[in-house]
């Protein structure tokens, strides 16, 4: 909808306030409940949010590391811009209305806002004659506590909401079918459809596969698809989370990410079928470029202490630098069934990642390898890709992965200084806040908010 229709609908509606939300570099929705009046007026002029909106982690600590945001700035007011093509009914609160901005005029975050980034990265592929079609899939738990029984119990040993490992299961959705039907039902309502729902391994586990869609609406509805299975959940008494290895004695969640480049006219332009794995050299290119720069930007997929846990043998999640066709041991699978369903799933992001920046570092990558006119030297792997002692292996933690990207000039090529500088920086933080030695660390810092 264009902003006169947003208006022209916001006045029929006769709503007294609409609830707006951007998000940080954790890619946590933090946001406001405006008046309409306030609405209209910001549509125009932008809204203020304190600049610390950058500033600080996810349990509101302000850095005390970045140029962009800090003390030394005073914390004034940046303008954020409302983009009314976001607009959303919110049908667990009486369809209220809703919509996503980001700071794409604002002169002093827009170089370090998330979504902003994004729009940046997905204009480099207009400008190539792409266009992104991308979706996420997430994996997360559900168990039978609150925010303030987990507090209570000092987060040791949350109860799942179901018991046992048990994939696929017809049953464990049935035992739920209240909770299950309304998170299929008013994802739908919130504008974040889904192509698929169903258990995953583990205790109380589910995956959905979220409609794809082009890459900016692809990362909106993961990002917001995230908060919202949150506050759907709380309605059960509940807490959904999205950690990326809360135990590790069971698998961990992924935030796959699934993506194709089209032309103009509906081509899907990864197709060749004189090609015998269906591959054109275009789709090469960009995998080619997925590989090379995956080691320099790991923390855009994995940007938490937590999320290197996942990376285990044996866990369906990957451990190395590497790719193969319909293959769930790799990094990178081909899945090259038709020309109109032929992608690439990106297995690395788990489900702690901000989607913006996931999906910005995933596109930034394959655009490189076509650019470059990269060739796809690492040969796909047949088989267990976990057996293979030849493969790059991924860096081990936050620390080692956070020093490589800071060394890199193909993160630097991909986004850009500032983003780069300030990015690292809210990483090393990161790492510098773990303290292994105390009881439910990760948990804590997490398990609800992440």
């Amino acid at each position: 909808m264009t902003k006169k229709e947003i208006i022209q609908l916001i006045k029929e509606l006769g709503v007294k306030n609409v609830k707006f939300g951007i998000t940080d570099i954790d890619g946590i929705l933090r946001g406001k409940i405006i008046s309409t009046e306030k609405f209209l007026k910001s549509l125009n002029e932008g809204i203020g949010f304190c600049n610390v909106i950058f500033g600080w982690d996810m349990n509101d600590a302000c850095y005390d590391n970045t140029r962009v945001s800090g003390w030394q700035t005073g914390y004034p007011d940046s303008f954020a811009s409302i983009d009314p093509h976001t607009y959303r009914k919110i049908p667990w609160e009486n369809e209220k209305p809703f919509f996503l901005g980001d700071f794409s005029g604002s002169d002093d975050m827009k170089e370090v806002c998330p979504r902003t980034l994004l729009k940046k990265v997905r204009s480099e592929a207009t400008e190539m004659g792409f266009v992104p079609k991308f979706s996420s899939e997430f994996e997360w738990f559900n168990f039978d506590e609150t925010m303030h029984s987990l507090k209570e119990k000092e987060y040791t040993d949350p109860t799942p909401l179901t018991p046992g490992m048990f994939g696929y299961s017809v049953l464990r959705a049935s035992q739920n079918s209240e909770y299950i039907n309304d998170l299929f039902d008013l994802l739908d309502g919130f504008g974040i459809p889904l192509e698929g729902f169903h258990t995953e391994t583990g205790d109380g586990v589910y995956e959905a596969a979220i409609t794809y869609d082009e890459i900016l609406e692809s990362a909106d509805r993961a990002a917001l698809f995230k908060t919202a299975v949150k506050e759907i959940a709380s309605q059960y008494d509940l807490t959904a989370s999205f950690m990326a290895k809360w135990n590790p004695e069971l698998p961990g969640c992924s935030a796959h990410i699934h993506q194709s480049l089209w032309n103009k006219k509906g081509v899907n332009l990864f197709f060749d079928k004189s090609n015998d794995a269906n591959m054109s050299p275009l789709m090469e290119h960009y995998i080619a470029g997925l590989l090379h720069c995956l080691p320099h930007i790991l923390p855009m997929y994995a940007p938490t202490v937590n999320s290197y846990k996942r990376y285990v043998e044996g866990s369906w999640a990957a451990t190395s630098v590497s790719w193969g066709i319909e293959n769930r041991t790799t990094a990178l699978r081909v899945i090259n069934h038709g020309k109109h369903s032929i992608r690439i799933e990106n297995r690395v992001p788990g489900a702690d990642v901000n989607p913006y920046l996931s999906m910005a570092a995933s596109l930034a990558s394959g655009l490189y390898g076509i650019k470059h006119k990269l060739t796809l030297d690492i040969s796909p792997t047949k088989g267990n890709e976990y057996e293979n002692k030849n493969s790059q292996p991924l860096p081990e933690d936050l620390h080692k992965a956070t020093e490589a990207m800071k060394k890199s000039d193909v993160a630097h090529d991909l986004f850009g200084d500032t983003f780069v500088d300030h990015f690292i920086k809210t990483r090393e933080w990161e790492w510098r806040q773990y303290k292994p030695e105390q009881k439910n660390w990760e948990l804590k810092r997490y398990f609800e908010i992440i």
